[in-house]
């Protein structure tokens, strides 16, 4: 076992989770509450997740039901962090479009079984980065807008489409939504050893099962993220995800 559970463990985390909200304070961040939130919720959430996946696992119909709990939570964090208007829904859009054919293809070509112990933790995995790059996309591309909408309307002045003029200014700063997963791509083996590649060696895999299987994650994650970041900017170019 990578990390024994027991009191210890619990006291260490404390303590992190302490100093980080103590470090957001002292530096004046402003999430210092969200970091505590966030950090009681996870223990929360992991806790009744590790009690009900057993049962999840074992029938198709309460599968479904926590894949879709899972993208609806995804869709909720992701709008909100966008917008705070009723537009926020549109964020199912690129975390659905980016996940659902990915899973499916997986499905229809055997490569990944309609089993939860399987199942779950490869969408969770797409859901997440999904959600990660809309959020960051969807935040870039609207801060982008309201900073220089001077420029937007100088392009729509000249001739330009109001999609057109948006895009021009808002899809530089907007892909930059990709560079979390593309730098993780970049150096995976050299800087990090991300979790389904410890997790296969820790589950007794050999290292290149675990290789491949990381490989397959990357991948997929940048196949998802891609489509993702594309579609919340012709949202945002479009004007049905905005801000007031």
């Amino acid at each position: 076992m990578l990390l024994p559970v027991g009191p210890l463990l619990g006291v260490v985390l404390a303590l992190l989770l302490v100093f980080a909200v103590a470090v957001a304070a002292y530096a004046s961040l402003g999430r210092a509450r969200e970091i505590a939130v966030a950090g009681l919720r996870a223990a929360v959430q992991l806790a009744a997740v590790s009690l009900l996946i057993g049962w999840v696992v074992r029938s198709l119909g309460p599968l479904l039901g926590f894949l879709l709990l899972m993208f609806a939570v995804a869709v909720r964090t992701a709008g909100r962090r966008i917008t705070g208007n009723r537009t926020w829904w549109w964020a199912a859009l690129p975390i659905g479009a980016g996940v659902v054919p990915v899973v499916v293809v997986l499905l229809l070509t055997g490569l990944l079984p309609v089993r939860g112990i399987a199942l779950i933790p490869v969408t969770g995995i797409l859901i997440g980065g999904a959600l990660t790059a809309t959020v960051l996309c969807g935040r870039r591309a609207l801060d982008e807008l309201r900073t220089r909408w001077g420029e937007v309307e100088a392009g729509m002045a000249l001739g330009l489409l109001d999609r057109d003029a948006r895009l021009e200014i808002a899809r530089p700063a907007a892909s930059d939504a990709l560079l979390p997963g593309l730098d993780q791509t970049r150096t995976v083996g050299l800087v990090t050893l991300p979790g389904a590649f410890v997790g296969m060696l820790l589950g007794g895999a050999s290292p290149v099962e675990a290789g491949a299987v990381q490989l397959f994650v990357l991948v997929a994650l940048m196949a998802v993220q891609v489509v993702a970041v594309a579609l919340v900017l012709e949202l945002v170019a479009l004007g049905l995800l905005h801000r007031e």
